[in-house]
């Protein structure tokens, strides 16, 4: 789907693009290609894509025989892809309120997120698709940082420790802002996040209590856990090896699961 090709479907069907959706269609049929290599999706795979707009991935995935849902918030948009005769299940929903799904059937995810809901979306996706083994996605260039950043660093924080704990993550290519309509004032980049096989579950209740051990960056651990008693935590920083004075930035990914595990145990007891 090239520029041309975007601007007639817009103008032909009244679709405005929303800044409140953050809808800037991507209009490159080369980098749409490479996107869809680096997914890895086959014809054995259910997807699950997130955000389609006017279907720049969305048709070249119907047109492959994939197993496609889309889920779309935009409901003129929704209509749009449902009238356009695809071969996907369209879901019309904000993804962030979608509840009465079954994400335990989703192999792979692709999404060109919404750069200001990037965070809860990957969060979601992550605790909703547990049979996911891979997820492609669409993010702002200047996001990526605070996804690779590491301990220590001003950028490390929950969204670093999560995606780390998650996959692996991979940046694959940028994308300037020409490559879609209307163009967007930042830089993009596409990102593979390959699943890790590990031995814990990366759910709701781990990912709020890392958010609430970064809560207060400055602070010590032991006062940003306050909801838990003073031994419980102590006890707890104590096993995995730090003192009582340590912060939320110097702990490693696997280290936040060992301290939630300790703070667990120990509450349980």
């Amino acid at each position: 789907m090239n520029k041309s090709q975007v601007i007639e479907i817009l103008n032909e069907n009244s679709l405005l693009p929303e800044s409140k959706f953050g809808q800037n269609f991507l209009c490159n049929e080369e980098i749409t290609r490479d996107i869809l290599d680096i997914s890895g999706i086959t014809i054995e795979d259910k997807v699950i894509e997130i955000g389609p707009g006017i279907g720049a991935l969305t048709v070249p995935l119907c047109e492959s025989g994939i197993d496609l849902t889309c889920v779309e918030i935009d409901k003129r948009i929704a209509q749009y892809l449902v009238e356009s005769g695809i071969s996907a299940t369209v879901i019309c929903s904000d993804y962030l309120k979608l509840s009465d799904y079954n994400g335990e059937q989703f192999t792979k995810a692709i999404s060109n997120i919404p750069y200001y809901v990037m965070t809860p979306i990957l969060k979601k996706l992550i605790c909703d698709l547990p049979n996911c083994t891979q997820m492609t996605f669409m993010i702002e260039e200047d996001a990526l940082d605070r996804i690779l950043a590491k301990p220590k660093t001003k950028q490390y924080g929950p969204l670093a420790v999560i995606m780390n704990l998650y996959g692996t993550v991979c940046k694959e290519f940028s994308v300037p802002g020409n490559n879609f309509y209307p163009i967007p004032k930042t830089m993009s980049c596409v990102i593979s996040v390959k699943k890790n096989n590990n031995d814990y579950i990366l759910n709701e209740d781990m990912m709020d209590f890392i958010e609430k051990c970064f809560q207060m960056r400055r602070k010590k651990l032991l006062n940003n856990l306050s909801y838990y008693s003073k031994e419980a935590i102590v006890s707890a920083i104590n096993s995995i090896g730090f003192s009582e004075n340590v912060r939320a930035e110097e702990l490693t990914p696997i280290d936040f699961i060992h301290l939630y595990n300790a703070i667990i145990s120990y509450t349980k007891n």
